[in-house]
């Protein structure tokens, strides 16, 4: 029996994470015509269509996307197998960029430490935050992010995840709010005012309101947001209540940042909700990763020092 072209899993594995001709040409570097194909040999191949046309564009069969996940980990590993032995690190010399997917608020507080401790050690390297529109393995499965950081979610068995440090949201309002002359904020008065959320996916509702329903209250949310920088800053203009991290509160207070120390007042929410962990998640091709293991040693040191210092 003819051995086949194991060439093919390249293509494929590219084809499955495109669903698109055009798209993996581009990738591959090859033309329109040479990646049908190599379409056609894979259909072949396999005894499956693969892809399918679907209107105007094409979509993938089941059987393609039962095979998806399963070649991606097959060409990641054969790359692992051919790359050289890994050595101790130059990193006086070394040249890599760093992709890091992250929301706002652990940018604003740990960005600055974690570059500056990045670059003492390693001039050349760059990092670059990548905003997260949504919670997904995909950019760590197919090599687009080397490091998710935020709460853990479903993001597959083969992800790596590593806690940084322990979270929790408070409230805050502008000076001179209300609610700034009451020492202890009752559920009943925290709902009486209006509420700004931050939410990249556009939910109104969190771990607080099922607290509130509880005690059969509710508040409303008057405006949603994409990110707490915004949060904080529709706060400090309005009578609304935000609800962001501690971290990302204290990080505001000690640098002064947009809005100055003096502008804001913060409080413990009236009402028990569970502290967050956030964590660092890689993917599994990366653990052995000299350079990569010592990323995220940085990361989670930085995050530790941090949280040291605000805890003090």
């Amino acid at each position: 029996m003819a051995e086949p072209d194991l060439n093919l899993l390249v293509a494929l594995d590219v084809l499955l994470a495109e669903g698109s001709v055009m798209g993996a040409a581009r990738r591959l570097g090859l033309s329109a015509s040479a990646m049908s194909r190599t379409l056609t040999r894979l259909r072949e191949a396999t005894g499956d269509p693969l892809l399918v046309r679907a209107g105007r564009n094409m979509v993938l069969t089941p059987h393609a996307e039962a095979l998806r996940e399963r070649t991606r980990d097959v060409v990641n590993e054969a790359r692992g197998v051919l790359r050289p032995s890994a050595s101790e690190p130059d990193f006086a010399t070394l040249q890599r960029t760093f992709t890091i997917r992250a929301n706002e608020g652990f940018v604003e507080a740990f960005g600055a430490p974690l570059i500056t401790a990045i670059t003492a050690i390693a001039p050349l390297v760059q990092i670059r935050f990548a905003p997260k529109a949504e919670k997904t393995a995909l950019h760590l499965r197919e090599g687009l992010a080397d490091l998710e950081i935020g709460v853990l979610s479903e993001m597959g068995p083969e992800v790596r995840v590593q806690a940084l440090f322990r979270d929790r949201f408070l409230a805050v309002v502008r000076k001179g709010h209300p609610l700034e002359r009451e020492r202890n904020v009752s559920p009943e008065r925290y709902v009486a005012f209006g509420h700004v959320v931050a939410s990249r996916r556009g939910q109104g509702t969190g771990p607080v309101d099922d607290a509130l329903a509880a005690s059969g209250l509710k508040r409303r949310v008057v405006a949603v947001v994409p990110g707490f920088p915004a949060a904080l800053a529709v706060a400090c203009a309005s009578d609304l209540i935000a609800l962001v991290p501690a971290s990302f509160v204290r990080n505001r207070l000690e640098h002064g940042e947009s809005q100055p120390p003096e502008a804001i007042y913060t409080f413990e929410l009236p009402v028990e909700t569970a502290q967050i962990t956030v964590s660092q998640m890689w993917h599994p091709r990366l653990e052995a990763d000299p350079v990569h293991r010592w990323l995220r040693q940085l990361v989670l040191g930085v995050c530790r020092q941090r949280e040291a210092l605000w805890r003090d």
